[in-house]
C-alpha cells in the first residue's frame, strides 16, 4: 500500500478542522485516502475545505467545547459510515498571561475544549474502536506540556494533564486493536495565537521563526499511517530553531 492510498476506506473525525493544524491535516489524511469529517464551530471555513477535499469529506459544526458535543458527534460518525477509525482531537484555545492580567473568566472555556471536549471524545469514540477491534485515537498536545514558565500555567497544565490521561488510555487499550498516540507541537503559525496579539502581547511566533501547519499534519499523518503492528505513542515536533 502506497503512501497515497494508506488510509483509503478509513473514517477520520478531525476537530478543530477549520484553520490552522486541524484543516492542514484533514488536507493531509484525505490525501492519503481517508474519509474526513471536519469538525469546527466555523461551517462556513469547512464548507469551504470540504468543497477542496472532495465528495470523501463531510461537514460536522460543532462548539467541541459543549459537554453533548462529543456524544452528538460520535453518533453522528456511527450513523453516517458504520465505523470510525481514526479520531484526531486537535481543537483548543490559548490564553496565556501573568498572574495580575489573567482573565479568569477563560479557564473554564479553556478546560472545556482543551482537556475535557479530547476526554469526553476519547472515551465515546475508544469504546466504540474496542467492541470493534480497531481504530485509533491521536490528541494533539503542544510542547508547552513541559515547559515551566510564567504565564502558561493554565494551557500547559492542561496539555500535561492530556498527556497523562492519553497515555493511561494508551496502556489500557492496549492488546485491543485500538491505538493511542499523542502529537506535541512546538510553536506553530495559526490563528491560536490571535488572543496573545489581540492584547497587544508577543505572540510566541514572533520569537524564533515557526512551523506551519502542514509540518505538524504530516506529523499526524505519519502516527496514522504506521502498520498495525506497531503503535507510535509519542511525536515530538520542533521549530528547526526552537531551543526547548
Amino acid at each position: 500500500m502506497t503512501a497515497i492510498n494508506a488510509l483509503e476506506g478509513k473514517v477520520t473525525i478531525i476537530t478543530g478542522a477549520s484553520s490552522g493544524i486541524g484543516a492542514a491535516t484533514a488536507r493531509a489524511l484525505a490525501e492519503a485516502g481517508a474519509r474526513t469529517v471536519l469538525v469546527a464551530r466555523r461551517a462556513d471555513r469547512l464548507v469551504s475545505l470540504a468543497a477542496e477535499l472532495g465528495e470523501q469529506a463531510c461537514v460536522y459544526p460543532a462548539d467541541m467545547a459543549d459537554p453533548e458535543a462529543a456524544q452528538a458527534l460520535h453518533d453522528f460518525t456511527l450513523d453516517r459510515y458504520g465505523q470510525a477509525d481514526i479520531l484526531v482531537n486537535n481543537a483548543g484555545i490559548l490564553h496565556a498571561a501573568p498572574i495580575d492580567s489573567f482573565d479568569l473568566d477563560q479557564l473554564r472555556p479553556m478546560i472545556a475544549l482543551n482537556y475535557e471536549a479530547a476526554v469526553r471524545s476519547s472515551t465515546l469514540f475508544g469504546r466504540s474502536m474496542k467492541s470493534a477491534g480497531k481504530g485509533q485515537i491521536i490528541n494533539i498536545s503542544s510542547i508547552g506540556a513541559n515547559i515551566v514558565a510564567p504565564g502558561v500555567g493554565v494551557y500547559g497544565g492542561l496539555k500535561r494533564a492530556l498527556e497523562g490521561f492519553t497515555d493511561c488510555l494508551r496502556v489500557e487499550l492496549a492488546g485491543t486493536g485500538v491505538k493511542v498516540g499523542i502529537i506535541s507541537p512546538g510553536t506553530t503559525s495559526t490563528e491560536i495565537f490571535e488572543d496573545m496579539k489581540s492584547r497587544g502581547q508577543p505572540a510566541w511566533d514572533s520569537f524564533i521563526p515557526p512551523m506551519q501547519p502542514e509540518d505538524v499534519a504530516d506529523a499526524v499523518r505519519y502516527m496514522a499511517t504506521q502498520p498495525e503492528r506497531t503503535n507510535l505513542a509519542r511525536i515530538q515536533v520542533f521549530a528547526a530553531c526552537d531551543t526547548h
